[in-house]
């Protein structure tokens, strides 16, 4: 299934951190924090402005990007969980 985000809006897969134990201690993915990072999986086309022109978005599919840990709006399309937010949520692309 096909899906593109409307307007400004970003849809992201969070990257999960490798997972380091230390002393033994295993800690549950319940108490585990929401990785920032996270792959760009598809971008709308960009908002409007005043003048009626289309502003076109900074990120393309396939960069790594950092939000912020409860940002978003989380979705389950065919078993992966996404995040969509808001271009302006973004809060750097990594390189």
């Amino acid at each position: 299934m096909a899906i593109t985000p409307l307007f400004d809006r970003v849809m992201l897969k969070r990257v999960d951190a490798a997972e380091t134990v230390r002393g033994g201690i295993i800690i549950p993915d319940t108490a585990k924090e929401k990785p920032m990072e996270a792959e760009v999986v598809a971008v709308g086309e960009g908002k409007f402005d005043d003048n009626g022109k289309r502003i076109p978005m900074s990120v393309k599919a396939g960069q790594k990007v950092l939000i912020g840990k409860y940002s978003g709006t989380e979705v389950k399309l065919d078993g992966v969980d996404l995040v969509i937010v808001r271009e302006d949520e973004i809060l750097a692309i990594v390189s």
